[in-house]
């Protein structure tokens, strides 16, 4: 079986998932879809696939399946649309910035029955899922403290700072969805700190580039997240697991994995440069991942489900920013 797919959104993400589809013996890129029609036209020729309008895609007989990369405001929109369309679903981080309206948007995908699948990539980032298999493999016993670190190389643009729902719906809740993934527990208290320490134009539009989070279970496990939106010396991603008989972590990713060693000291390549070079093989998992679960007809995951957890996460870090204290996710949850 192929899946026949259609993609929403020809931008920078849009572009990353039309690699990974077309790369995938399973699936074929039918369409593309953009309100910029010459970015359409551009990624359409590229790969060899028809510019049809999302209400072509929605209609048509010859797509299985979706990718949306629009932007966010559209997400649950689109879910609901392709959802009632009969169409199998993947969609970016976040499905809304709004809890109660995600709540509503998942509650349509139950009553159709539809697939959905959540852009939670690094799940799928091979050394991270080595991390994953090492706990559930029992070698570093239980789980007890789990420690993520991402910082990227430069602020965005301030029309992405103004759009993106701020840094911790935005960029933390990766973190938070790795945090689920590993630690084995819900979190159910959330501590965070949060300045701007970058660029103070971040915080007159109302949000921070610098970010501390403590997650803590109902057993007491705990993990803590630092976030920065500088790096200057590459796109760092690290992550330690501690348990009951060892501890397992994820290191920084080269081109290379070389080291150097001359009189001046030990020298080694600098760090992949952002997200597009840096998770290149877990884009194309995930994909894989979303394929094999709609011809198997099993539930994919991440699910809908997975988004509105780490939404809330996000969403009692922001609570206890502003009220420095610490907050309860069934607060938010209502």
């Amino acid at each position: 079986m192929t899946l026949k797919f259609g993609l929403l959104g020809a931008g920078r993400i849009g572009k990353v998932h039309a690699r990974a589809i077309t790369a995938n013996a399973g699936a074929a890129l039918v369409a593309v879809a953009d309100a910029v029609v010459e970015a359409a036209s551009a990624l359409a020729a590229q790969y060899g696939c028809a510019v049809r309008t999302i209400e072509a895609i929605e209609a048509a007989a010859d797509i299985d399946a979706v990718v949306i990369c629009t932007p966010t405001d559209t997400h649950a929109d689109l879910i609901e649309r392709f959802a009632r369309a009969g169409k199998a679903i993947f969609c970016e981080k976040p499905i809304d910035l709004d809890i109660a309206r995600v709540t509503a948007c998942l509650a349509t995908v139950e009553r159709t029955g539809a697939t959905l699948m959540v852009g939670f990539n690094r799940r799928f980032d091979p050394h991270f899922a080595a991390v994953r298999r090492t706990i559930d493999e029992g070698r570093i016993g239980t789980v007890e403290m789990v420690q993520i670190i991402s910082r990227d190389p430069a602020p965005p643009p301030a029309g992405y700072i103004r759009s993106s729902g701020g840094i911790l719906r935005d960029m933390t809740i990766h973190d938070f969805d790795m945090a689920r993934f590993l630690l084995g527990e819900e979190p159910d208290t959330v501590f965070a700190a949060a300045s701007t320490l970058v660029d103070q134009q971040i915080g007159e539009l109302g949000d921070y580039d610098s970010v501390s989070v403590v997650l803590t279970t109902a057993s007491g496990r705990h993990c803590s997240i630092s976030n920065s939106r500088r790096a200057s010396y590459g796109y760092d991603q690290r992550i330690e697991v501690h348990g009951s008989l060892g501890a397992v972590a994820a290191e920084n990713q080269r081109a290379v994995s070389i080291e150097v060693a001359t009189a001046e000291g030990y020298l080694r390549p600098p760090l992949l440069d952002f997200f597009m070079t840096r998770y290149t093989a877990a884009y194309a998992a995930e994909i894989a991942a979303f394929i094999e679960a709609v011809a198997a007809g099993r539930e994919p995951s991440p699910s809908g489900r997975d988004g509105l957890a780490a939404l809330a996460l996000a969403e009692a870090a922001l609570a206890s920013v502003r009220e420095g204290r610490a907050v309860k996710v069934a607060q938010v949850l209502g």
